[in-house]
C-alpha cells in the first residue's frame, strides 16, 4: 500500500518531472483532494490529478456507476478515505478507481458507497 507522497513521487518520475521536495509538495496539492500527509488513505484525486493520471500517464481507471439516489455525505467521504486503497476520482454519478479488485468490490455493492463503507467498518470489528 502506498501513501500520497510515494505515489506523487512515482507519478512525477513516470512523467519525467523532477522528483524534488518542492515538486512533490506542489503536485500533491494539485493532485490530491486532501493534501495532508497521512500514512495511508486519502487517495481521492482532484480534477487536475485525475486528468493528469488518465491523459498524461494513461493510467487505467475502472468506472463504477453510483445509484441515482445516493447522497454523498461527509461520512461517505470519510469511509472512502479509509477504505479505498488506490487513487480514485469521485463525481456525482460515478467513482473511478485504479484497481480492478476495488472496482469489483464496489460493483458488488451496486456503487452504494455508504453501504460499502459501513460494511468495511463493521468487518474491522469482527
Amino acid at each position: 500500500m502506498y501513501n500520497k507522497q510515494t505515489l506523487t513521487s512515482i507519478f512525477l518520475k513516470e512523467a519525467d518531472i523532477a522528483v524534488s521536495d518542492p515538486n512533490i509538495k506542489l503536485y500533491a496539492r494539485q493532485w490530491w483532494k486532501n493534501p495532508r500527509t497521512k500514512i495511508s488513505g486519502g487517495l481521492r484525486l482532484t480534477d487536475v490529478g485525475y486528468d493528469f493520471l488518465k491523459e498524461k500517464l494513461e493510467l487505467k481507471f475502472y468506472e463504477v456507476p453510483l445509484p441515482r439516489n445516493l447522497k454523498i455525505t461527509t461520512e461517505t467521504i470519510i469511509f472512502l478515505d479509509k477504505f479505498i486503497t488506490c487513487p480514485f476520482y469521485l463525481t456525482d454519478r460515478h467513482i473511478y478507481v485504479t484497481e480492478e479488485k476495488k472496482a469489483v468490490e464496489l460493483h458488488l455493492f451496486s456503487g452504494d458507497l455508504h453501504k460499502y463503507g459501513l460494511t468495511k467498518a463493521m468487518s474491522r470489528y469482527d
